[in-house]
């Protein structure tokens, strides 16, 4: 089985190419549906950020309320930190659950971990991933487009991304970037020259 990883800053475009390589024969595991997962409620990861940031984080059926809690954490990075430490090891247990499943039903498949925070996570060799592709695009570029496109403000789409790691860092460990700084179609022939070129059939 091949395991490779997909990340990129928010508003790279990352959700458009692992939606690509989806239909191009990668099985796509999607860290942001697991970390939804992981904090339903009646989970162990959802009790324990009770515990550590109170019921007022809740919705008033007892579901986690993520932009609440996001208004609090992407402004304070301690409390980040903390979130991140009671999520992560939930998350990748299951990422870890749902790679073995897909390898005992096919074990010549292609895996796409498609993980927002994979290089803050520890990166390839976390997973074992063959190589780890990068969506980047120019930050001003970035910025306009979660504000066009989700709701929020600028300064809380600025929050979101100071809390990832610098575009730098993502760059420096990429063994191929796709550039999201131009057209929807140019991207795409980007990821279709990918898949040729990672002979993925």
């Amino acid at each position: 089985m091949r395991i490779f990883g997909l990340t990129g800053g928010i508003g790279s475009g990352k959700s458009t190419v692992a939606a690509y390589l989806g239909r191009s024969g990668f099985e796509v595991i999607d860290a942001d549906e697991i970390a939804r997962y992981v904090v339903e409620p009646g989970t162990a990861a959802l009790l324990e950020i009770v515990g550590e940031f109170g019921t007022s984080i809740l919705d008033a059926s007892g579901a986690l309320d993520r932009a609440k809690l996001a208004s609090i954490v992407f402004y304070d990075s301690d409390k980040l930190q903390l979130l991140n430490s009671i999520t992560h090891p939930a998350i990748g247990v299951e990422i870890a659950r749902r790679i073995g499943k897909i390898g005992a039903g096919n074990p010549d498949g292609v895996v796409l971990l498609d993980i927002p925070l994979l290089v803050e996570g520890g990166g390839k060799a976390r997973y074992g991933l063959e190589a780890l592709i990068v969506v980047d695009c120019d930050p001003a570029i970035a910025l306009e487009r979660i504000v066009a496109n989700r709701d929020i403000t600028r300064q809380e789409a600025l929050a979101r991304i100071n809390s990832q790691v610098s575009r730098e860092v993502r760059l420096g460990v990429a063994d191929y970037v796709l550039d999201n700084s131009s057209t929807k179609e140019d991207l795409l022939r980007q990821v279709e020259d990918l898949v040729d070129l990672l002979d993925i059939a």
